[in-house]
């Protein structure tokens, strides 16, 4: 009896059969996402409120505002890597190119200076936050709880 042949409906039947993988050749394909990690969520967290702090008091003048700014404008500036939370470190473990990002910062900087620019609020987005605001509405019903 010749075993080779195979009737044309077994070959169907074979397309819709489900493949069968280890646990460990699942558990290979399923990658946690890189912002679930705890020290990442910080570092973008780092990166958002400099770049929400340099935006902010780019054009603001007093002197506090002025220093915020200077030091946010400093810490984006430097190239320093000796220390984790560097911005050149940040922006590699982020995959963000550093010169791009200063280069699209100062130049959104000489628009504002040049007054072609309104204020533009970063839409930061959270990626992974748990945050949950419950509100009344109504006057009464917040007397009322």
């Amino acid at each position: 009896m010749d075993t080779s042949y195979s009737a044309p409906e077994d070959n169907v039947v074979r397309l819709f059969e489900p493949d069968l993988i280890t646990p460990e050749q699942h558990r290979d394909r399923v990658q946690a996402e890189s912002t679930d990690r705890p020290e990442i969520r910080l570092m973008l967290a780092v990166m958002e409120d400099a770049v929400a702090t340099y935006q902010r008091f780019a054009a603001d003048p007093g002197r506090r505002n002025q220093r915020l700014f200077e030091e946010a404008e400093s810490w984006i500036n430097s190239t320093d890597t000796s220390w984790p939370y560097s911005f050149e470190n940040i922006c590699t473990a982020l995959k963000f190119e550093p010169e791009s990002l200063r280069g699209g910062l100062l130049a959104w900087r000489k628009e504002q200076m040049n007054g072609r620019s309104g204020l533009y609020r970063f839409p930061f987005r959270r990626v992974n936050g748990k945050r949950h605001s419950i509100t009344l509405r109504d006057r009464h019903l917040r007397q009322s709880a």
